[in-house]
């Protein structure tokens, strides 16, 4: 939190350091701050898909799912300056609103990028899941804990930012029947 807030004094005109706030808040389940830094984000960079991306993830998180939507629609019509960073957004915000299969593509091109990142191989696995694709879901469960031996299901469920209990009891529900503990 502190350099974050040491990057925004320093440069309070480039949206990353208000992207980088945003999910602090986000993580740290202050919703609210949370999404007025990824609006701050999009108000300073209005072209770049990222900030889009990552305004869309805390609205889906919060439960605004259409608007979540209509935000990872228009990350999906931009560029980012960093290639394919947005799309682990993208996919996270298709499995939050239940539209598991839209939320497939994106983050496996984001994996084939980015291998060891741990959310998005938590999200395949949930998505997986919910479609009933037990071996594909074993299959990321493997990712995590080859990334996390000891991953936790409930460390996460501490610590995962879903505002929504009956989301967040979905989520776990989905990552247990896929074979986390």
């Amino acid at each position: 939190m502190a350099t974050a807030q040491r990057a925004l004094a320093l440069s309070d005109s480039w949206h990353l350091n208000h992207m980088g706030l945003g999910y602090i808040y986000l993580y740290q389940q202050q919703y609210d701050q949370a999404l007025a830094e990824m609006e701050r984000a999009i108000a300073i960079a209005p072209t770049e898909a990222w900030s889009y991306a990552a305004l869309a993830e805390v609205l889906s998180r919060i439960g605004r799912t259409e608007d979540a939507l209509e935000a990872a629609a228009q990350a999906l019509r931009l560029k980012s300056f960093i290639a394919d960073e947005h799309l682990a957004g993208i996919g996270s915000v298709y499995a939050v609103a239940g539209r598991y299969e839209e939320a497939v593509a994106p983050l496996k091109q984001y994996l084939s990028r980015y291998p060891n990142i741990l959310p998005a191989h938590l999200t395949l696995a949930v998505i997986y899941s919910e479609l009933g694709q037990a071996a594909e879901a074993q299959a990321e469960v493997a990712e995590v804990l080859r990334l996390n031996p000891k991953f936790s299901l409930e460390v996460h469920k501490q610590r995962v930012p879903i505002k929504d209990p009956i989301m967040l009891e979905q989520h776990i529900t989905a990552l247990r029947k896929a074979g986390l503990k």
